[in-house]
């Protein structure tokens, strides 16, 4: 198979390059992350993203995140970030962390539902990051399964879903962790989880109340499935 490249026992990450180049002309790609597998497409690029929810009959009114490299992409896409914003990224960045922010221009309406914020998660996993790299953008990304289906964490399932919809696979191995990312958002400085994941809302509770004493709990609401 022409577009798929085997990463699973060989970690030559330069031959990433070339989807590194899928995603910033819109290409749509599968592949690894520490959490679940990946799909994902140019995160600045309208068309992409329209394509994206395409492929995985994604409804539009439920935003994709952004996957980034840095503190420095994180900066070049959203704006006004909050003292515990920081705190918490710093704190769990790289990691199976997203973390919801106010969006900047930038980023196309139709990845966030016209919605003013956007999920930004920076992944742990080495492949995904140097794919971000390459890419030289965000990556707009979401779970790689049909939509209300079960997230996909083996390749083979995937590539049985997707291989007459995807430009490129990357095949990396099963998932380390399996489960999705934790999704946080800070309200008026109390933070509410909207997806409880690998990282436990005690984990992040104790955290917090030793950044910030004002704060003495966190709220749990799962308003918004991410993973879907």
């Amino acid at each position: 198979m022409e577009n798929y490249l085997d990463l699973k026992n060989n970690k030559d990450n330069q031959k990433l390059k070339l989807a590194g180049e899928i995603i910033r002309k819109g290409g749509i790609i599968v592949f690894p992350t520490e959490t679940v597998y990946g799909i994902g497409t140019n995160g600045l690029d309208k068309n992409a993203i329209k394509k994206l929810y395409e492929v995985k009959k994604r409804p539009l009114n439920k935003p994709i995140s952004l996957l980034v490299s840095d503190f420095e992409m994180i900066e070049k896409v959203t704006k006004d970030i909050t003292d515990i914003e920081y705190k918490l990224m710093k704190k769990f960045f790289p990691g199976p962390l997203t973390i919801i922010l106010k969006k900047k221009n930038i980023i196309p309406d139709n990845l966030t539902n016209n919605e003013n914020t956007v999920g930004i998660r920076m992944p742990e996993e080495e492949i995904t990051k140097k794919l971000i790299e390459y890419a030289g953008v965000p990556i707009a990304a979401s779970s790689a399964n049909l939509s209300g289906e079960q997230s996909g964490i083996d390749f083979n399932n995937i590539l049985e879903d997707f291989k007459e919809k995807i430009d490129y696979f990357i095949d990396g191995g099963k998932s380390k962790l399996g489960i999705s990312s934790t999704v946080i958002k800070i309200v008026d400085g109390i933070p509410y989880i909207l997806r409880e994941g690998s990282i436990k809302e005690e984990e992040i509770e104790k955290y917090i109340k030793k950044c910030n004493k004002d704060v003495t709990k966190i709220t749990y609401k799962c308003k918004k499935k991410f993973n879907q």
